[in-house]
Order: structure tokens, then C-alpha cells, then sequence
């Protein structure tokens, strides 16, 4: 059993969530089933005229793809996309399946960052929400029917009102949120970490080196095991059942990227995207 639950705060839009991506996967290895995780989601922009009113443009979009791709290390298409996009249909999506499939609302999530940030389709596209349940083996028909459901459209509503309603511990960090018509709310990817035995809670908003969630755990409940590194990149790929960030094998295995990528051009084969790509073992 569990115990702690991290609650990320997130959206499947969001470039600081989708680079902090090896952080979470590295926790996730660590921790095991000591950590039970969740997500909420943000809501970004519930119209693409949302992003332009706050004067972010596709082309501005491009170049801080480029800048978080080179500085994150995580792969990035950074041409530019031929309008903004919404990212509230990619979010209704996900908490749909959490409660009529919540085996698969996680997956369904990293399909959706995946697909977007390699570029594949506009996020708030039918052709998104097709490419994403394929890649989650979710059959597109059923994810339309959950995302009718009017339990669903509530849930994200509840979601977004908890996003925008931080810790009064987070709002000491303030220049870690950000603002709305009504106030400060969660950047991405935040995340409220409870202690299941009392449910006392820490609130750590915004992207944070690794560090800070490895002390935040090994503080909050000092008997939690945390398993060693993993001996190789095919180890790191099995686990994970599914194709992985070049970036993401490196951190999870304690490698530099470089030394990462060599390795991984011995045993998997790799879908190019941006500077980088995601890797499958081969055979």
C-alpha cells in the first residue's frame, strides 16, 4: 500500500510539465508502489484566442520550444504550428478516462503530451484525440462517448477550480504561479504531496530540480524505500513499457545524455522528433 500521494497539477499542452517528464519517471522508478499518483488538470487556454490575447503567437510558441528542447533535453518539434491551440478538449479527455477508465487516464495523458509536442496534430484536433487513443489502445468511439458524459465536463470544472485555488503554502513561492481573471493558480507541472498516514500535505508549485522532490519524500516519510538505479538502458526500457525520451533514460539510469543515446543505438530503434526522439527496444 502506498504511502504518499502526489497529486501533479498539470496539462497536456503545458512545455515545463512535458520537461519535467525524466523527474517524474525517475520518482516513479525510486518509489515503486510506496507513491500512488494523480492528476488534475489545469485547463491552459479553453480557446486558442486566450493564448493570443495574452500575445503568445505561434511563432513565439516556436522559439521557446526551441530554448526549453535545448535546455531540457526533452525532443521538441519546434517548427512553428499554423495557429495556437486549445487545451481544453486534450484535458477533458483525460479526466474523462480517470473515471470511466482510470487504468488508462495516465497513458492516455503522455500519449496526448507525445503526440502533441512531436507535432503530429493540433491539441484541441479530433485528429489528436484519434492519434492519442491509438497510442493508448483506447478505442477513439469509447473515448468520445466518456467524454460526453456530463460527469466528465463537472470533473474538469472541479479540477480547474482546485488549480486555481493554491496552497497558502504555495502562494509564499508566488513567482511559482501564475495569473488568472481571478487571482494566482498552479503553474505545470505542480504538485500537492500527502502523507497518507495523517494527510499532511506539502504543496510544491512550479518545474523544480529533482532534488527538491527526492528531499520533499525522503523527509515526509523517512521508511519509504528507494530502489538503486538501473543497470542498463534495456532495463530502464522494459520497465517502462513504452518508448521513452532519450532524456528520460538518461536520468532515470544516472547517465549523461551523450552516453545515453550510445548506448540506446545498440539495442532500440528510435522515432526521431525534433533534436532527440523516443526510443523502443528492439525485438
Amino acid at each position: 500500500m502506498a504511502d504518499v500521494r502526489i497529486t501533479e497539477y498539470t496539462d497536456p499542452g503545458c512545455p515545463w510539465a512535458y520537461s519535467a517528464e525524466p523527474f517524474r519517471r525517475r520518482l516513479q522508478w525510486l518509489y515503486g508502489e510506496d507513491v500512488e499518483w494523480g492528476a488534475r488538470m489545469v485547463v491552459l487556454a479553453s480557446s486558442p484566442d486566450e493564448y493570443l490575447e495574452r500575445g503568445f503567437t505561434p511563432a513565439k510558441q516556436a522559439a521557446a520550444f526551441k530554448v526549453m528542447s535545448r535546455d531540457h533535453g526533452m525532443p521538441i518539434d519546434t517548427i512553428p504550428r499554423p495557429r495556437m491551440a486549445a487545451t481544453r478538449p486534450a484535458c477533458l479527455a483525460v479526466v474523462a478516462a480517470r473515471i470511466h477508465a482510470p487504468e488508462v487516464a495516465a497513458l492516455l495523458l503522455r500519449c496526448l503530451r507525445v503526440h502533441n509536442f512531436a507535432g503530429d496534430a493540433l491539441l484541441d484536433e479530433p485528429e489528436m484525440l484519434e492519434l492519442a487513443a491509438a497510442s493508448a489502445d483506447i478505442d477513439a468511439a469509447e473515448l468520445a462517448r466518456w467524454m460526453a458524459d456530463p460527469r466528465a465536463e463537472q470533473a474538469l470544472e472541479e479540477d480547474m477550480a482546485a488549480a486555481r485555488e493554491p496552497m497558502h503554502a504555495a502562494r509564499v513561492l508566488d513567482y511559482k504561479l501564475a495569473n488568472w481573471s481571478g487571482g494566482r493558480r498552479y503553474t505545470c507541472p505542480s504538485y500537492e504531496v500527502t502523507r497518507l498516514a495523517d494527510g499532511v500535505t506539502i504543496a510544491v508549485p512550479g518545474f523544480q530540480p529533482f532534488a527538491v522532490y527526492d528531499v520533499l519524500l525522503a523527509n515526509l516519510v523517512p521508511s519509504t524505500g528507494r530502489r538503486a538505479a538501473p543497470e542498463s538502458v534495456p532495463e530502464v526500457l522494459r520497465w517502462a513499457g513504452a518508448p521513452l525520451a532519450t532524456r528520460e533514460i538518461a536520468v532515470l539510469a544516472d547517465l549523461e545524455q551523450s552516453d545515453a543515446r550510445e548506448q540506446l543505438g545498440r539495442v532500440a530503434d528510435e522515432r526521431h522528433v525534433g533534436a532527440d526522439g523516443f526510443w523502443t527496444l528492439r525485438g
